[in-house]
């Protein structure tokens, strides 16, 4: 007699469900316009750009830290726009495309 088997007969009325609940840790308002994904070099080092967030100012930086955890590099957020350290526009458009944003690359 396995461990659900032992729950069932101590509550016979509770309802088990096989697969857990699939929660999204952070709700982000989904814009209808593009995201500008952009690369720039400041003082020689390459970074990547991310502007046009037209939601929440709370809504941008919780992606910015999900985008730097995920690529596991340094960045910011400022002037409402994300600066990602390194060219990660590929990447980064990755993630964005998946999470159901739609992105624009600006520049080459």
């Amino acid at each position: 007699m396995d461990f659900k088997d032992q729950l069932k007969n101590l509550f016979p009325d509770h309802i088990i469900e096989d697969e857990p609940v699939k929660v999204n840790k952070s709700n982000i308002w989904l814009q209808d316009e593009p995201l500008l994904c952009k690369y720039e070099k400041r003082k020689g080092k390459p970074i990547t750009i991310i502007e046009g967030y037209k939601g929440a100012v709370k809504d941008f930086k919780i992606l910015a830290k999900e985008i730097k955890t995920k690529l596991s590099v340094g960045g910011s957020f400022k002037n409402e726009s994300i600066i990602i350290q390194g060219d990660y526009r590929d990447k980064i458009m990755e993630i964005l495309q998946n999470k159901g944003f739609s992105v624009k690359r600006v520049g080459g």
